[in-house]
């Protein structure tokens, strides 16, 4: 089934850093890594986790092992024919959803960290702490041998970082194409302009509110910021 991004306002939650209204976020995702899922061209990472980068190593007991791929299978086993809702907690620095995901009754953070694919983050969420103990205690998966923590990886790793550098420059370029175009929306707005409040009313425009094309001060005579009020007879 083709994936889809629906997002739905949640009034009842609290606004996000960043965003007005939480979203919810579900349809049939592609995996990209062992953290991240891509609804048909939005992408949104697991909240409260870090998971190896998809071309991260990491040694095993019977040597080097390719833990980020393993990873983004894992992860893609999980959601293979799901239907997955993700409630988004927060905005990361490009732009996509941080969320809590869910393939039905299952939290897919938990399961990767249960998995031993997965670190905790204690500084966004302790949820996941006592999992990641658990498997750690198990020595499974990256915990069966010796790794680079995910951040530590992304920090020192050429290929990631030109991907990286590559993808902020896209959105650099996103960023400036939309402020070109609003300006020239703005620009090209026809400027609304009464000599008066009687020119107002013949044009129908009148009672002319603060913000409105046509409002001026001039015309607001007690300041309440509505202007050409109907005339009030005594």
């Amino acid at each position: 089934m083709r994936a889809f991004l629906l997002l739905l306002s949640l009034a009842a939650l609290a606004p996000l850093a960043g965003e007005a209204k939480a979203q919810i976020i579900y349809g049939n995702p592609t995996v990209l890594d062992g953290d991240t899922l891509d609804f048909g061209g939005g992408r949104v990472r697991l909240f409260g986790i870090d998971a190896p980068e998809r071309t991260q190593t990491c040694q095993g007991a019977s040597g080097e092992r390719q833990c980020g791929a393993d990873a983004a299978a894992i992860l893609g086993s999980l959601v293979q024919g799901q239907r997955v809702t993700c409630e988004q907690r927060d905005t990361d620095r490009y732009g996509r959803a941080v969320a809590v995901c869910m393939a039905g009754r299952m939290d897919l953070a938990e399961a990767m960290v249960r998995a031993g694919f997965a670190i905790g983050l204690e500084q966004f969420s302790a949820d996941y702490l006592g999992a990641a103990e658990q498997a750690r205690a198990a020595r499974l998966g990256i915990w069966g041998g010796t790794f680079q923590t995910p951040a530590a990886f992304r920090a020192t790793d050429r290929a990631f970082l030109a991907e990286t550098a590559d993808y902020e420059r896209a959105l650099e370029r996103e960023r400036k194409r939309d402020s070109v175009s609003a300006r020239s929306a703005t620009s090209s707005s026809p400027r609304v302009y009464f000599r008066s409040c009687n020119e107002a009313r013949a044009a129908g425009a009148a009672p002319l509110r603060r913000g409105q094309p046509g409002y001026r001060i001039e015309m607001d005579g007690d300041g309440d910021g509505i202007a050409c009020e109907p005339i009030r007879h005594r």
